[in-house]
């Protein structure tokens, strides 16, 4: 079982990144310039003035030549979406056959957790394209996060299947990290659409410098910012209930419910954040792009904490299973 996980997850990098060449190729040929069909030759035609005759030239209308690169960027962009879909499934596939292994949920290292965390936010974006398949583009970003932190996952943080310690021995563990990990994938999709919210809204306003002309094809910045704003509404209070449960779980475990360990200093620090966030978009007096960036800072602390704290630290959380 350990092995097919392996393999499957190496399959879902392999499917992720050829959905992201796909997706490229998608904005290429979408960017590409249109060339007009060549003009036809005029004709003369008669028209009677006062019993004589004069040729006037008259340009007939320019026969409209099919966009074939619009249509094969439609064409990539699909085949784009289904290879995503074909990586989520390897990539379930991947994380159930690692737990069958393990004979326990997979979630009891750092490489098991970015395994899970990626899926979540794979999962969670095929459900967005479901319900707004304009936002379709917003994928080569996706799979370039897919990529790197997979891919990542295999040369940095891979460990051997092994039980869990005594301390993870708790129906505590599957509550507080199955949460843990849902917001966190969550945070992780959210990231994309603010990223590229930026990108839009700055190409709007009239900046064409790199990297806004990145955001000429993505969809218009004020759905790219509803969507940042949607998905961290929702996977917010999931985090909040997180690290409740963890609190609880300390105390039944470690006797106290918070001693400023690390992790829960960076976990308190990233809800302090993304509550920033949140407090900050529901104020009108706040900018779109302000609250945006506060958003993207939350991120970026949960991923200080994911690796930061596992490479750099040590504390009662030292799960990682890394050096």
């Amino acid at each position: 079982m350990v092995a097919l996980s392996d393999q499957l997850v190496t399959f879902a990098i392999l499917a992720y990144l050829i959905a992201m060449i796909s997706h490229a190729v998608e904005f290429a040929l979408g960017n590409a310039r249109r060339v007009p069909a060549a003009a036809p030759a005029r004709e003369l035609v008669g028209a009677g003035v006062g019993g004589g005759v004069i040729d006037e030239p008259v340009v007939p209308a320019a026969p409209q030549r099919p966009d074939r690169s619009a249509a094969r960027a439609v064409l990539a962009g699909r085949i784009a979406a289904w290879l995503i879909v074909l990586g989520a499934a390897l990539h379930l596939g991947a994380v159930v056959t690692r737990g069958l292994a393990a004979d326990r949920m997979p979630w009891g290292n750092m490489y098991e957790f970015v395994l899970t965390g990626t899926w979540i936010g794979v999962a969670a974006w095929l459900v967005v394209l479901w319900k707004q398949p304009g936002l379709r583009r917003l994928g080569l970003f996706l799979t370039l996060v897919m990529v790197l932190l997979l891919a990542f996952a295999e040369l940095k943080l891979y460990v051997q299947v092994e039980p869990l310690m005594p301390a993870l021995q708790s129906w505590w563990f599957i509550i507080h990290v199955s949460t843990i990990i849902f917001a966190s994938g969550i945070f992780l999709l959210g990231v994309v659409p603010a990223a590229a919210y930026l990108m839009r809204n700055g190409w709007e306003q009239g900046r064409r410098s790199f990297p806004y002309t990145l955001a000429r094809r993505l969809p218009a910045a004020a759905g790219l910012e509803r969507l940042t704003f949607t998905l961290h509404a929702f996977s917010f209070p999931v985090f909040t209930f997180a690290v409740i449960a963890g609190a609880i779980w300390a105390e039944a475990a470690w006797g106290r419910a918070w001693g400023w360990d690390p992790k829960e200093t960076w976990a308190f620090i990233s809800w302090v954040v993304y509550a920033g966030y949140l407090h900050a978009r529901a104020t009108p007096s706040v900018k779109r792009n302000v609250a945006t960036w506060i958003a993207i800072v939350g991120f970026l602390t949960v991923m200080m904490n994911l690796f930061g704290v596992n490479f750099f630290f040590t504390g009662l959380h030292s799960y990682a299973g890394v050096e």
